[in-house]
């Protein structure tokens, strides 16, 4: 099973409702956190070694991983979604958006 951490800045929206959204599904094992200091569940260590792919909402959200995580190679694959936080936890358009992008990544990985 595919072991999926899902960041946003917070950890609030749009990780959550990715997490949520995933959690019952056979393919993958979910996780989710922000990466900001004002995070509920802030992004740790230890979950960047559970996860075989990370998958963030932002650019920056990536950076902050890197430069936390320290060497890249490190890291597991982390992939960008472009998933504005422009939405409330479990938004329609969120969930639409989010759907397509994971399924994506997770249909590109075979």
């Amino acid at each position: 099973m595919l072991r999926v951490l899902f960041v946003c800045g917070r950890g609030r929206m749009r990780s959550r409702t990715a997490a949520d959204l995933y959690r019952a599904d056979p393919r993958v094992s979910v996780r989710h956190g922000g990466v900001g200091a004002a995070s509920d569940r802030r992004v740790s260590a230890d979950d960047l070694a559970w996860a075989d792919l990370v998958l963030v909402m932002e650019h920056a959200h990536k950076q902050r991983l890197v430069e936390r995580g320290g060497r890249a190679r490190d890291l597991p694959p982390i992939r960008v979604l472009d998933v504005p936080d422009d939405y409330e936890h479990m938004d329609p358009e969120l969930v639409a958006m989010l759907r397509a992008a994971i399924d994506a990544e997770l249909d590109a990985l075979g």
